[in-house]
């Protein structure tokens, strides 16, 4: 048997202690979910005190997503090894002082530096979060309820994130949507020590270091590499980057094979539903992200919206991720996982579909309810990725899945902004003689009414086609998972 140090009580696992201990792992879920989506509407104010280039605006999105990918899998095998609590904990702290540091950023490049060391305390706080639960609640049903309000929290986040941005804005400068995490962090800190519960397995020998190196050494070149290419087109510079990412990542596949405790368990996707639901967390990502950036940008820079107007116009699809997030779990009891998946990935395809209906000039109704049904689709297939990567190990090894997992979450939601955010800004640079970006275009327009008029439509048609590659992806997602995932629950 696998010795654990310290064990968990039977009197806190499952008991009230339990839930608050699961009350406090519900602050680092929120503020690192959302942190992923809070500057979408902070971009134009920001770049007007900052002044990015149009790199430096997508890596100020890009990086922080990039880093939580390169990183969580190695986080999560890191906590199993040296304490889940200890890891969280530090986390916290790295998160606290980048949020400081970039809410008063002097410069563009400095904001980036502070976006990566808050992917770095981001990548410690996930996986150590959601693999406690299964400390906390030992009971199946618990846990899977657990489960149902972590997702929520943490999928809610993304989509509560531009709404919290928007209301701070109103009010504050743009630094103020990083600072909100202190008092939040601050709470984490002082009552995590005393809720929950230490969790480290003495059975496991030391992290593989060449692992760690080939891991985050393929990720993010080759994550680069697209997003230089989607943006702006082939090259050989591009080519060669996502190349040496590519070779990375086989070699360090090939690694894992030969590991008596890989970093990357790669039995796992031997399972049929742990495929379906690695895939379908990193499409559902990849088009929420494109989604929420792009409609963000359409409700203020298209329509004229301020960013309050903006954010409350979110309220509907954060209230539809939330509560479905809630229940998907009993979803997938009540119908089974692959049904359950299949018709949440279709959900979230109709919603994004929906989205063709919004124009220059109207259509907002379209987005309210495309968002709505695409939101209900999100909650519950988000929820049933947490708990089947929960599921899919012993308690001793849930930090090295849940890894897996998010790590699936963050390179979608990244390459989201990457490929189908590129998508839509070459489409809108390709319909007239326009600046990088429509803001800019707007900003040193000259009045020119023609020009701002043509920018607009553009932009709307590059949203209208990435946003439907979003949903085509989605819909495939949808057939592989009935065709594929035969284990039902």
């Amino acid at each position: 048997m696998t010795k654990l140090e310290p064990a968990v009580s039977t009197a806190v696992a499952g008991g009230r202690r339990a839930w608050l201990g699961l009350g406090v792992l519900l602050l680092p879920v929120l503020l690192v979910s959302m942190d992923i989506s809070v500057l979408f509407l902070a971009m134009p104010t920001l770049t007007v005190d900052l002044e990015p280039s149009a790199a430096q605006q997508l890596w100020i999105l890009d990086i922080y997503g990039f880093m939580l990918a390169g990183l969580l899998i190695t986080m999560g095998n890191l906590g199993d090894r040296i304490g889940r609590r200890n890891i969280l904990l530090a986390g916290a702290a790295v998160f606290g002082l980048a949020s400081v540091l970039a809410a008063f950023a002097p410069s563009a490049g400095v904001l980036i530096v502070a976006r990566v060391l808050m992917g770095i305390g981001g990548a410690t706080l996930l996986p150590s979060s959601l693999a406690l639960i299964s400390n906390l609640f030992p009971d199946a049903r618990q846990r899977a309820t657990a489960i149902g309000i972590w997702t929520a929290f943490f999928a809610g986040g993304s989509a509560v994130g531009p709404i919290i941005g928007g209301l701070l804005l109103h009010h504050f400068w743009w630094g103020s949507v990083f600072l909100i995490n202190i008092p939040v962090l601050a709470i984490l800190l002082v009552f995590g020590a005393f809720l929950l519960p230490e969790h480290r397995s003495a059975a496991l020998g030391p992290i593989d270091l060449p692992s760690v190196a080939l891991s985050i050494g393929g990720i993010l070149p080759l994550v680069y590499g697209i997003k230089h290419i989607a943006a702006e087109g082939f090259d050989l510079l591009a080519l060669g980057i996502a190349a040496i990412g590519v070779v990375l990542l086989v070699l360090f596949v090939r690694r894992q094979r030969h590991l008596a405790e890989p970093l990357l368990d790669l039995s796992l996707f031997a399972r049929p539903l742990f495929r379906v639901a690695i895939g379908a967390s990193t499409v559902g990502m990849m088009s929420l992200a494109a989604m929420s950036y792009l409609t963000s940008i359409y409700l203020q820079s298209v329509t004229g919206r301020d960013a309050l107007q903006a954010a409350l116009l979110g309220i509907p699809m954060a209230v539809a991720v939330f509560v479905c997030s809630m229940s998907g779990a009993k979803a997938g009891l009540r119908w089974g996982v692959r049904t359950a998946f299949t018709l949440a990935l279709t959900l979230s395809a109709v919603g994004n579909l929906m989205l063709l209906g919004v124009g220059v000039d109207g259509g907002l109704m379209w987005y309210v309810a495309g968002s709505v049904i695409a939101g209900v689709g999100y909650g519950i297939s988000f929820t049933l990725v947490s708990d089947v990567a929960v599921s899919a190990v012993p308690a001793e090894r849930a930090g090295s899945a849940v890894g897996i997992s998010e790590t699936s979450f963050e390179l979608g939601n990244s390459l989201g902004l990457a490929l189908l955010g590129s998508l839509a800004a070459l489409i809108f640079r390709s319909g007239g003689d326009f600046g990088e970006t429509l803001g800019d275009t707007i900003v040193h327009s000259g009045g020119d009414a023609g020009l701002v008029a043509a920018a607009r439509e553009s932009f709307v048609s590059g949203m209208h086609i990435a946003t439907a590659c979003g949903a085509l992806l989605l819909l495939g997602m949808a057939v592989l998972a009935w065709r594929s995932a035969r284990v039902t629950r």
